[in-house]
């Protein structure tokens, strides 16, 4: 047998012996239930409550279910600025003959939303984030679904993947009959490391390789191709179907995920946007000019805006965040709040 802690959480209605024994109780034979735990087999419950619970009511509670020999603790949290309130956390440390893996977590009520990755396991929660290019999309989806545990799904780079194709084998990106040919030969596949994508065409990862200034001008071109956008229509939203998803683009949440649970857009002033794009081509070693680098945006832009095919704009239900000012921490916090107040 193991040593396993299992941690749970849920949220009380009142601050009163009845509403507090009765929540508890719930919350300590569901994490028993749910982990095939033995009562005589608990080592110790350790009890959080936040500021405005004033009595240690879930001692009795614990005692109510008949768990009598082990130690207990109730311990009050600090405050902490737009954290839940009347919610009661324990964490219960026993011999378990299972692995950690398999540990399964209880959170209940409001508290879900301390804990998205495990409230919304196999839901398919999407957030769906759009906006122009240096907006801060990528950056920040990667912030928010490593704090989340979602998985981040960059739309972009697989526009990038088919046009990094196009240029190493000579096909004229502006011709939709040539792409057209090509299509069942270029094989993208994604894989999710510590929930970041790694993108492979025909097998070769080539997350770093898709990242130019020629690739990034091509990419707005490739993606106004209708089949190219069927091609990777169907690959997006299998993952969203299939997963707790941050995927972030031009037309995800118009077009790609139209029912996405939130939807945020993205934007930037454009002298802000191309000094990000300076930035990171700097980190990268690569050499730039900052009005061709700003220009580049702002035809970028003019392609998205005016192409035919699910072009870049607001959905009537999404969030505009302008993030000029803000860090992508920030950025980052806002969504994660909006996300969170969405969790049901």
């Amino acid at each position: 047998m193991n040593i396993c802690s299992i941690r749970g959480a849920i949220t009380i209605e009142e601050n009163t012996k009845e509403n507090i024994v009765i929540n508890t109780e719930t919350l300590l034979n569901e994490i028993i239930e749910k982990n095939n735990i033995k009562k005589e087999n608990i080592i110790n419950i350790v009890f959080s409550s936040t500021k405005d619970i004033t009595k240690a009511y879930p001692a009795i509670a614990t005692r109510n279910i008949g768990i009598t020999d082990c130690a207990i603790m109730c311990l009050q949290e600090m405050y902490v600025e737009e954290s839940l309130s009347m919610c009661i956390r324990v964490m219960i440390t026993a011999y378990l003959d299972i692995e950690k893996q398999d540990l399964k977590h209880i959170y209940l009520k409001e508290a879900k939303k301390l804990r998205p990755d495990i409230s919304l396991k196999n839901t398919g929660f999407a957030v769906a984030i759009d906006g122009p290019a240096g907006s801060g999309k990528s950056t920040v989806s990667k912030i928010i679904s490593k704090e989340l545990s979602f998985i981040y799904v960059d739309t972009g780079a697989m526009f990038r993947t088919i046009t990094l194709y196009c240029l190493q084998n000579n096909i004229n990106c502006n011709n939709q009959d040539e792409v057209n040919k090509e299509l069942n030969n270029i094989n993208i596949s994604l894989n999710f490391e510590n929930g970041i994508q790694q993108i492979y065409l025909n097998n070769e990862n080539v997350t770093e390789k898709i990242r130019t200034q020629e690739i990034a001008k091509n990419a707005s071109i490739i993606a106004q191709i209708p089949s190219v956008r069927e091609k990777l229509l169907n690959i997006q939203r299998e993952i969203a179907n299939n997963n707790n998803v941050i995927m972030d683009g031009r037309d995800i949440g118009t077009n790609v995920l139209p029912n996405a649970n939130v939807k945020i857009y993205l934007d930037a002033d454009i002298d802000e946007r191309a000094k990000r794009r300076c930035e990171e081509l700097s980190t990268k070693g690569e050499k730039f000019e900052y009005d061709k680098v700003r220009q580049g945006i702002i035809d970028r832009d003019n392609a998205d805006k005016n192409r035919k095919i699910a072009p870049l704009k607001k959905a009537d239900d999404a969030i505009t965040i302008n993030t000029t000012s803000l860090s992508i921490y920030e950025v980052s916090d806002k969504i994660i709040k909006i996300i969170k107040e969405n969790i049901k």
